[in-house]
């Protein structure tokens, strides 16, 4: 996007289309690229246009809110399947949660970038894959498999979400770390839509109750059940149509939570060694640690990615390196302990995934840690700590693949 910009300063056309095609990367280079092209009266225009403090939402075009409209809706849809089709919303549930929203985020994004129908029918070929596999999936008696398979589908499915929000830029890793800032913007709204939700049914219901009139269960069975399966599609709307909402919230929260995050981590490694506690016998424990690992990681990789090169202090820099190194330190002994455990009581499918998890986390941990620890003195650092990281999504992506897919096969759906 850099170059591309140096190349087509004086091209108000070509500017206006890479603007369109991503707005968000475009203003952040470009604001970086401004000291240098200040002297140019078109960049002076553009940056007054993409500066511009606008205190009101905008709410897209019609179309496109309509298609957010309609899609919000059909998730609703999917989400009272069980009350409609009176089928076990256990069942239904365990296997096809991720249907409700992915599906429908997916369609937007591939909608919004105009892909092609090449582009297109691979994406919806994948959801139609899974959707089919995991619903002829078996399920006796509650097999390691078929759990494992339900929990790594939605990574599958983020993943193929993946691929409609990044279109023609699989390559892009700039277009990649978009997509992980999307991700961070989207917990951040989706989260703020929630929390308004509560406080509206909490007040409804009050209300009603004051009158003597009953809506709870009207409330929970219908208005509650599609507001939580429009919600993430509403935040993405408007997250993609308004970035200022949140594009300064969550570098604050990433700055706030990681110095907090590596005190908490280095308090408990302490506590550890004089609980008496382990996660080499213990395997409640060992589950624990490794859900409390993965926050950790993924705390790590969205702060790498809200910090900007130009920071005055380096102290977001110095937290970042320590956090890696301490977690590195964590996944070090979730990792022994995996393998302690396979080497007393042998290879069960749920050990298999969390090693090759585990794996593939420590070894996105130390090129972090290594390329963290050089940016510390070299300012490029922070920018190859970004790239490595888009790198190692693919990995993630094979892994959830071969667990999903691959596992029930190998260990005879056991």
């Amino acid at each position: 996007m850099r170059d591309n910009i140096l190349e087509q300063i004086n091209n108000p056309h070509e500017l206006e289309r890479l603007y369109r095609g991503n707005k968000s990367t475009f203003k952040r280079e470009f604001n970086a690229l401004y000291p240098e092209i200040g002297g140019n009266e078109t960049a002076r225009v553009w940056y007054e246009r993409l500066n511009y403090e606008d205190e009101e939402i905008s709410w897209g075009t019609r179309n496109e809110l309509s298609f957010v409209v309609f899609a919000a809706l059909l998730a609703g849809l999917v989400a009272k399947i069980p009350t409609l089709a009176g089928i076990s919303e256990e069942n239904f549930f365990s296997r096809n949660i991720s249907f409700i929203v992915f599906p429908f985020l997916a369609a937007y994004f591939s909608w919004k970038q105009k892909l092609d129908v090449r582009k297109i029918l691979p994406i919806g070929g994948a959801f139609f894959v899974a959707l089919l596999y995991i619903n002829l999936l078996p399920n006796e008696n509650e097999s390691h498999t078929f759990i494992l398979a339900a929990i790594h589908l939605p990574l599958f499915l983020w993943a193929i979400l993946g691929f409609s929000f990044l279109g023609d830029g699989l390559k892009d890793y700039q277009k990649r770390l978009d997509y992980l800032r999307y991700n961070g913007d989207l917990i951040v709204m989706t989260t703020l839509i929630l929390i308004s939700g509560m406080i509206l049914t909490g007040i409804s219901v009050g209300l009603f109750n004051l009158i003597n009139v009953n809506i709870e269960k009207v409330f929970g069975e219908y208005i509650v059940v599609w507001g939580l399966a429009a919600a993430p599609i509403v935040a993405t709307y408007l997250v993609q149509t308004n970035p200022q909402l949140v594009n300064k919230v969550s570098p604050v929260i990433a700055k706030v939570f990681t110095p907090l995050v590596l005190i908490t981590l280095v308090i408990y490694l302490i506590a550890i060694i004089y609980s008496g506690q382990d996660p080499y016998t213990d395997r409640d424990f060992l589950i624990v640690f490794n859900i409390m690992l993965i926050g950790v990681m993924a705390i790590i990789l969205f702060s790498i990615i809200e910090t900007e090169e130009d920071v005055e202090s380096p102290f977001p820099h110095i937290m970042l390196t320590a956090l890696s190194g301490v977690t590195i330190i964590v996944n070090g002994i979730a990792l022994s302990a995996i393998l302690f455990r396979i080497a007393e009581w042998g290879i069960t499918p749920n050990r298999m995934a969390v090693l090759g998890g585990n794996l593939l986390m420590l070894s996105n941990l130390c090129i972090v840690a290594y390329y963290l620890f050089k940016g510390l003195k070299e300012k490029e650092g922070l920018e190859a700590v970004k790239k490595s990281i888009t790198s190692f999504l693919p990995y993630y992506s094979i892994w959830t693949i071969v667990v999903t897919f691959l596992f029930p096969l190998l260990f005879g759906f056991k």
